[in-house]
């Protein structure tokens, strides 16, 4: 675009980036013979970069973020407005537009009635789990604290959410972790764990019966799942476990906390990834596709029953959830999340999210038929994903290396998708597509093409 520098003009920029900047997930090592990337403009699924390369964004932001696409300036302008009104007050009062928002969220969520705002997806993670502990505390005699979670699923990066990670290589060295959290095993029918049965799902489900009866029910309070597994491996869950899990919630009254970092406010092509199930979960954490990235603002949502086991006792100083969050008084955040939601509804975003997840969908089967790497494809909506394989029969994994390779393919095509990293040790090898819900099919063939062209290069 005409508006984007030069890379001369952003010499000083690169400078300042190599010297003093500490960037997520990455080796700085290279960065001694190579510049970061610096990603300067965005508008709808396109970035440029500040040497005026155009990318198409497979991966909404890197991190499966920008939901309605980059360039929103009806966003911009109501984030702007509100600051110039409010910019901030401490959650202790209330604001408009996170009263507004609160009011049009719990529309979107039968069930629930309760909105905590916080500002990252791990911090509305570790507000339910201090809301189970202080449930424990409060109802249980300190009881039922246990925090059940899942292999492959990831909720956050601090060190709570770290203790509930199902991710060997996000925890490592990071230890010792909080006590209380207890691992349940996955539930990817692909890499299968109980042998060529009909009702994987239901037997994966009482997997976590099999954990709940050997840790005692009694000292269980929840158990923290993604409704779709995100940076392990895109695993959609098989026919009849969501039926499965809440049955046995219902029958140890374990608190369900559905985590909707990822696949919230519309990714799967519902506004939220447990609707899909007929889930009736006691809580919803969010935040990336809240705001699609205009503003920072997470939620941790409840039911009335979570919510009135903290008036239990007003005239005891303990009794009600002792929990801050700063930037969780930002009210940004909020305004930012309201503009976005009408978006996804006036132009149907959910509507084209189903309509491009199939197309998206399809044209990966395509892709593996004529490549034997390709193992196995699975998505919901707008997030999918290609496990590659060494042999389809052991299902051997491809490198991590390799599917960097890929990876790297890609970016010379002009097209960013993810990948799977640094998670599970020998299992990183699973391509990850979530672009933005605006996404044409135009722009899904030149996605899917680029994968295809990739992989005849890496793998001939």
């Amino acid at each position: 675009m005409d508006s984007v520098a030069q890379a001369n003009d952003l010499g000083h920029v690169i400078e300042a980036d190599k010297k003093h900047v500490w960037h997520h997930m990455a080796q700085h090592k290279a960065f001694e013979q190579m510049d970061p990337r610096i990603i300067v403009e965005g508008k709808g699924m396109t970035v440029w970069d500040a040497t005026g390369r155009e990318f198409l964004d497979g991966v909404s932001g890197g991190v499966w973020t920008v939901n309605v696409g980059y360039g929103r300036e009806s966003i911009a302008n109501a984030v702007r407005d509100q600051l110039l009104k409010l910019n901030y007050f401490a959650g202790v009062s209330g604001s408009i537009p996170g009263a507004l928002f609160a009011e049009k969220l719990m529309e979107k969520m039968p069930g629930l009635t309760r909105t905590y705002y916080s500002n990252s997806g791990s911090e509305a993670n570790e507000k339910a789990f201090k809301m189970v502990r202080q449930i424990s505390h409060r109802h249980y005699g300190g009881k039922k604290s246990k925090i059940l979670f899942r292999e492959r699923d990831y909720h956050g990066t601090t060190l709570g959410a770290l203790a509930a990670a199902g991710q060997e290589q996000r925890r490592a060295q990071y230890g010792p972790f909080p006590e209380g959290f207890v691992s349940v095993p996955h539930c990817l029918e692909y890499r299968g764990q109980y042998g060529d049965i009909e009702n994987y799902g239901e037997r994966a489900a009482d997997a976590i019966e099999e954990v709940i009866l050997r840790e005692g029910a009694d000292t269980i309070g929840a158990i923290c799942l993604e409704p779709v597994t995100a940076g392990g491996g895109v695993i959609t869950p098989p026919k009849g476990y969501w039926e499965r899990v809440q049955e046995i919630c219902k029958k140890y009254e374990i608190l369900l906390h559905i985590d909707e970092v990822v696949c919230g406010v519309g990714r799967t092509g519902k506004w939220f990834g447990y609707q899909h199930y007929g889930i009736e979960p006691d809580f919803v954490t969010m935040a990336k596709g809240v705001a699609s990235g205009y503003a920072a603002i997470s939620v941790t949502a409840t039911t009335e029953r979570v919510f009135e086991m903290f008036k239990d006792d007003p005239e005891d100083s303990l009794s009600y959830f002792r929990d801050i969050s700063t930037y969780g008084g930002c009210v940004a955040g909020p305004a930012a999340a309201l503009e976005n939601m009408r978006i996804i509804e006036d132009e149907d975003l959910l509507g084209n999210t189903t309509a491009m997840g199939e197309r998206l969908m399809g044209n990966l089967h395509a892709i593996m038929e004529k490549h034997e790497v390709v193992g196995d494809v699975r998505g919901l909506g707008l997030f999918c994903g290609a496990e590659l394989v060494t042999d389809r029969k052991s299902k051997e994994p491809v490198s991590e290396k390799l599917v960097g390779a890929v990876v790297a393919e890609c970016m010379k095509r002009n097209v960013m998708i993810g990948a799977t990293n640094r998670s599970i040790p020998g299992l990183n090898n699973t391509l990850c597509l979530s672009p933005a819900l605006i996404a044409t099919a135009d722009q899904i063939d030149t996605i899917t093409n680029a994968i295809d062209e990739s992989l005849t290069v890496v793998f001939g």
